[in-house]
Parts: C-alpha cells; structure tokens; sequence
C-alpha cells in the first residue's frame, strides 16, 4: 500500500470514518473510497459496509477486486443507570460494542452496578458532546426522566447515530415527541425514534427487555428487514 494512501486510510480511522480499500487482483492497483455513493463499485461497497466483511467481488469489466473494509467499532450510549442497563451493557460489549452509561443521578450510576462498561454520572449536555456521537453509535434513553432523556435523545438524532430508541409507552412516547417538537426537533428526526425499544418479542423482565433491544440494534445495524 502506498504511503499517500495509507496515511489516508489511518486518518479515516482516526476520525470514526468508514473506509473501503479497493484492490484489483490482476494489477494490484489500489484505491481508496470513502464516498461510497460516488464510486463504481457503489452497490457492492454499500452491502460490504453493512455487512463489515471484506471479500472478493466483480467490477463492471469482470475484474476481481477485493474490497478491505475498515469501519469504526459499534459504540452504545445508554441514558439511565437502570436494571435494563445492566444487563445490555455487558450484552452489548459481548457483541463487541463499546459501551458508555450516562445518569447524573449518581446513586444509580455507580462502578458497583456497572464494574465493566465506562460511566459517565453526568448530565447528557455534559457527558454527550465528550463522547461524540456519531453514525455508527447506537443510543437508548431509558432513564424515564425528560430531564435526562430528552436532550440526550435530541443530541443522538442530530449526530446521526444509526439506531435511537427509548423506553417508554406509546402514550408516553407521544408527550415525549411532542416535547421534542416543541423544543425545534425536526419531525423526520422524530420518526427515526424507535419507540416502544426493541423487537415485539413479549419481553417483561428487565433482562428480557434488554435482549429485545439489543436484538433490533443489531437488524438495524445490519440492515435487516424488520416487520412493521
């Protein structure tokens, strides 16, 4: 690999960025793709992005070219020190996620509840802009309090996160949407909220609540089709 292309690559992934390092087999030319829209192989990096694989394809000519995927490590915020967070974190980190808890109220948010996962007992407009949302960050509010969770979930739209969830009823979803609006959120931003969180599996537990939602980050972040 080139040095140019290299230090190219190593800034991408400094910067969270996802990156694709397209090889042609017969030639070993190189190149690096990083508006995956604008390139030949669009439709092909888009399903390798997804997937986070790499492996061999065909160009347009019949040529194999090996597309070297580089994405960020998933992360998960999670607003609420709560049961349901107790055991997503872990759950989460198992499936390879970097997981940070958010919850100023600091009888909850303690390193004995959450020995294994970074913990932040701060207010979100403090915790939040530290640790960067991005599009490959998942977020859950499950706090329960419109204090914490509502700007938090505000934050995690307009950073893009892929997945934003919340806890909560459709009832008390709709008074959390119409906070939301009221305070400026755009409603295109408001229908991306998944809420009630998680997969309809008729989970009741706190534990049970968490697989659900752990579930259906993953379909998310795979582009899984998921029933209406």
């Amino acid at each position: 690999m080139k040095l140019d292309l290299l230090a190219a690559l190593n800034a991408a992934r400094a910067a969270r960025r996802p990156a694709v390092v397209v090889t042609a087999l017969d030639s070993g030319e190189q190149r690096l793709v990083l508006e995956p829209a604008q390139d030949p192989l669009a439709a092909e990096i888009g399903r390798a992005l997804a997937s986070g694989r790499s492996g061999v394809v065909e160009d347009a000519a019949g040529r194999s070219v090996f597309l070297n995927v580089h994405v960020p490590p998933p992360r998960l915020v999670l607003t609420g020190a709560v049961h349901i967070a107790q055991t997503l974190g872990p759950l989460a980190t198992a499936l390879g996620y970097q997981v940070a808890v958010v919850d100023p109220r600091t009888a909850f948010a303690t390193p004995e509840r959450f020995p294994d996962v970074e913990l932040r007992p701060e207010w979100p407009d403090v915790a939040l802009p530290e640790l960067a949302l991005d599009p490959f960050t998942a977020f859950a509010a499950l706090s329960h309090d419109p204090k914490i969770d509502d700007p938090a979930l505000a934050r995690a739209l307009e950073s893009g996160c892929f997945y934003v969830g919340a806890l909560g009823s459709r009832r008390t979803h709709a008074a959390r949407l119409d906070r939301l609006k009221a305070q400026g959120v755009p409603d295109a931003a408001l229908q991306r909220i998944r809420a009630p969180i998680g997969l309809p599996i008729g989970a009741s537990s706190p534990a049970e609540i968490a697989v659900s939602i752990m579930a259906e980050i993953t379909a998310v972040l795979r582009r899984a089709e998921l029933a209406s």
